[in-house]
């Protein structure tokens, strides 16, 4: 299995690029958004991929991150979602943006990529609704995400009327988990420490899919 490869652009494609490894030619199909991310020709790349083995073919495919890696691997893992159309979705809403519309159960974002019909979009976001949270999640330890957070929350003071009580520890473990999501989505430390508290305040004993979604819609304002 080739996991990543590092080499010099020989040419562009409109869905592909030829990279030089050593003198051998790797043929690595991207989405648009990752195409327009790497250098152009003649200057180095590094790609992660993955290796899709047909009975008479070989394709690999490219990612700049590894959370887009894993993406592509959940999407193309739902009934109707090949290659091509994993690498559309990818390429409209970036990898970030996978996880928000299907944490969200918003299909009509993700039937926005090319090729992707209503009925397929719907599923995509009913097979991986319960993966997306752990997806969201990569890129950042809960401890690293935590220990932002409460630097920030000495100086950060929630709106008195929307200030709710700490949920039950039982609660802490999806909390955690809803927390880095939203802070690798960007989001700033203080305010998604604020929504998931008030979602969790909300919704005692949510799980971590539900508290990224409550907390997604109290941040949605703030975009």
């Amino acid at each position: 299995m080739i996991g990543k490869i590092t080499g010099r652009i020989e040419y562009r494609a409109a869905d592909h690029v030829l990279i030089d490894v050593r003198g051998v030619g790797y043929l690595v199909f991207c989405s648009e958004r990752t195409l327009a991310a790497l250098p152009p020709v003649g200057e180095v790349a590094a790609l992660y991929t993955d290796l899709l083995v047909q009975e008479t073919n070989l394709q690999l495919f490219g990612f700049t991150t590894l959370v887009e890696k894993e993406w592509h691997k959940l999407l193309t893992s739902v009934q109707g979602i090949g290659a091509k159309a994993s690498l559309a979705i990818l390429g409209a809403l970036g990898p970030d943006g996978v996880g928000r519309a299907i944490a969200l159960g918003d299909w009509n974002a993700v039937k926005a990529a090319k090729g992707v019909g209503p009925k397929i979009a719907q599923r995509v976001v009913l097979d991986l609704k319960n993966k997306a949270p752990a997806m969201m999640a990569m890129g950042g330890t809960v401890v690293e995400a935590l220990g932002e957070a409460e630097a920030e929350a000495e100086v950060f003071e929630a709106p008195a009327p929307t200030r709710k009580a700490a949920a039950p520890a039982a609660n802490a473990s999806a909390q955690s988990e809803a927390l880095s999501a939203l802070s690798n989505l960007g989001y700033a430390p203080g305010d998604a420490a604020g929504a998931v508290a008030q979602a969790a305040g909300e919704a005692e004993g949510a799980d971590t899919a539900t508290l990224i979604r409550a907390a997604l819609k109290l941040l949605a304002p703030r975009e």
